[in-house]
């Protein structure tokens, strides 16, 4: 098992993205594209701040396509998770980003 983080990268149109990884290593959330880094690490802070609020997730569902949006107090979406095949997957990834993000340290890839 991993240590959960985030991961900044550069994408090939030269933005700024994040993911949050699992313990197990699998993405369980991503973040936009961002025109600068610091941009992007305002991203993951919003994240931190807002994963402990139920109010806070989007839930999406249909047959086999299963997904959350995490948004900011304003509204924003500031994280999209991943495809889950059943709604306990999504919950779970639900549970994994409230439990993992707060505390996961940011591993520059840039």
């Amino acid at each position: 098992m991993e240590n959960p983080k985030f991961q900044v990268f550069k994408g090939t149109n030269q933005q700024f993205y994040f993911h949050l990884k699992a313990r197990n290593g699998e993405k369980i959330l991503s973040g936009e594209g961002y025109t600068t880094k610091q941009a992007c690490l305002n991203g993951i802070a919003s994240v931190k701040a807002n994963a402990a609020y139920d109010s806070r997730y989007e839930l999406r569902g249909q047959v086999y396509n299963y997904t959350f949006n995490l948004k900011a107090g304003n509204g924003e979406i500031i994280g999209r998770s991943e495809n889950y095949t059943t709604a306990a997957g999504r919950n779970n990834g639900i549970d994994a980003v409230k439990r993992d993000a707060p505390g996961a340290p940011t591993e520059d890839l840039s």
